[in-house]
């Protein structure tokens, strides 16, 4: 997988993780809010409506009062003093001054006090709060509007209804929608409670003696994930899911911009911009080969001016001497003198030839044309080879080959003969070209690297030209002529064969007083 990708999926992964842990945080405080509040609305109104009721009961009327609705509403009601550190500061505080404190200790389960005296609290706990503390609520409200005359009790009713969240009204039984079954419970001094279609909130019924019907609610039935909750929090899920993805994917799109842009540019001969990307991703690794692309294109455009300009400048020289050659021979009185002139013109069109040998392979090097196959060949053999070709040629000077003493396992290596031995065979004509008289070429063989020096006791070359006379033309003389100056070729020729198998291709001071050429290059190909 893509590096690129690998990142925006371990990005949309991370989100993923992330919002998750972050809904589920914003789940859990939202309903430990949701449960607060319904406990709060729930416990608080039928206690505060009970204990209104003991102010005018005697201890043993209120212990009673207090253990019996204690069992109709589900609460474990006791007198006490709240515990050091149970209540804060505003909570006591509240409490003082007459209202209910409630603690919640999960979705089923509260505590809460009340000042019923300035030496009493009556503390309650709630141990699973269910539909039973509505069905004690409606019992409470009926036995207390039982006790009252039928004509005050809507007017009580309604007072009574401030406490509450949820409506409570006084209906005859023939205005409910009930079913049959409901109403014959109902008849019989029954609770019914009916729940709605989507099953969120019921409403309680309770018959009074002068045939009136208790409507409480409809009542809230606590729903841990509501539709509204969860759509919301789908909501927060996927916008941040977009987010990550804009953000990740803006990210990889600004950054292929910029190679859009380069691209641009290049295409309208800006040769010169790259693109400044960074990154071991995909794209960091593409802007390199695009910086690499356009370095090659850049550099192909220099060479062919530069070949151009040098091709036409070296071409002058052959033919104007064959031009001169065939006004020679039209003015020739001998066929001896003819036969001379028709010789130096031959030797005019091979050296002709030779260039545009030279100019063509160049070429095929630079432009990265040539198949390359690595071969594990004895690289001793090859240099044996070239130095003798090159002894038979030579009269004057001494080629001289110093073997490697290596074993012939050892001297094995991949390399591309073909390309090899024209390396060599550059480096050894160009010495055989400016030595006096002695050239040694010598090849040597560590763990992991090649190397052939070729050594000759010439003129040498100058330190400040070490760098320069790998150019392709670049001379350090200014001669033509057939036995000195040679085409500027050869030596950009070895440096690209050299570049072909990962090695490189040096200048320095011999040993002979000359220059030595030396041939760098890996024993294993990759």
């Amino acid at each position: 997988m893509s590096s690129v990708f690998l990142r925006i999926y371990a990005g949309l992964l991370f989100t993923l993780v992330l919002v998750s842990i972050l809904s589920g945080l914003g789940i859990t405080i939202i309903n430990s809010h949701r449960i607060a509040e319904y406990q709060e609305e729930t416990v608080v109104p039928p206690v505060t409506l009970l204990v209104r009721q003991l102010a005018d009961k005697s201890a043993a009327e209120q212990a009673d009062w207090l253990t019996r609705w204690g069992e109709e509403l589900g609460i474990a009601f006791h007198r006490t003093q709240p515990e050091p550190g149970v209540l804060t500061q505003d909570e006591q505080q509240l409490l003082d001054s007459g209202s209910i404190v409630l603690h919640h200790s999960g979705e089923r389960s509260a505590r809460f006090w009340v000042q019923l005296s300035p030496e009493s609290v009556l503390e309650g706990q709630i141990t699973f709060l269910s539909d039973q503390i509505f069905h004690g609520t409606l019992k409470l409200l009926r036995e207390l509007l039982q006790a009252l005359p039928a004509s005050e009790r809507q007017n009580w009713l309604q007072q009574q209804a401030q406490l509450f969240d949820y409506p409570l009204q006084l209906m005859p039984l023939n205005r409910l929608e009930l079913e049959f079954s409901q109403r014959e419970l109902l008849s019989k001094g029954s609770i019914v409670m009916k729940v709605d279609e989507t099953g969120r909130s019921a409403t309680l019924f309770g018959t009074l003696p002068d045939a009136k019907v208790l409507q409480l609610g409809s009542l809230p039935l606590f729903d841990l994930y509501p539709v509204k909750l969860l759509g919301t929090l789908a909501l927060f899920v996927l916008t941040s899911i977009s987010v990550a993805i804009y953000i990740l994917v803006r990210g990889l799109e600004q950054r292929l911009r910029k190679m859009e842009r380069a691209a641009t540019r290049i295409s309208r001969g800006d040769l010169d911009v790259r693109v400044n990307l960074h990154g071991e991703d995909s794209v960091g690794r593409l802007a390199m080969a695009f910086n690499g692309m356009a370095s090659h294109i850049q550099r192909l455009l220099s060479i062919q001016k530069e070949m151009i300009r040098a091709v036409s400048h070296e071409l002058r020289t052959p033919v104007a001497r064959l031009r001169f050659g065939l006004a020679m021979v039209a003015d020739a009185e001998s066929r001896e003198e003819m036969e001379r002139q028709l010789d130096g013109m031959d030797q005019d069109i091979e050296e002709l030839d030779k260039l545009v040998d030279e100019i063509l392979t160049y070429a095929n090097l630079e432009q990265g044309a040539p198949t390359i196959h690595f071969r594990r060949v004895d690289v001793d053999k090859v240099v044996s080879q070239v130095v003798t070709e090159h002894g038979r040629q030579q009269d004057k000077i001494e080629v001289v080959y110093i073997p490697c003493r290596s074993l012939e396992t050892k001297r094995r290596a991949d390399i591309e003969q073909r390309y090899l031995h024209r390396a060599i065979q550059n480096l050894v004509g160009n010495a055989c070209r400016y030595a006096n008289s002695r050239i040694e070429v010598k090849f040597t063989v560590s763990q992991d690297t090649c190397r052939v020096d070729v050594d000759d006791d010439g003129p040498g070359i100058p330190e400040e030209h070490w760098d320069r006379i790998f150019t392709p033309f670049a001379r350090l003389d200014d001669s033509r002529t057939r036995a000195s100056g040679g085409y500027g070729l050869g030596l950009s020729i070895v440096r690209r064969i050299m570049l072909w198998h990962n090695g490189r291709a040096l200048v320095g001071q011999s040993n002979l007083g000359g220059a030595r050429f030396s041939l760098v290059w890996p024993r294993r190909q990759r």
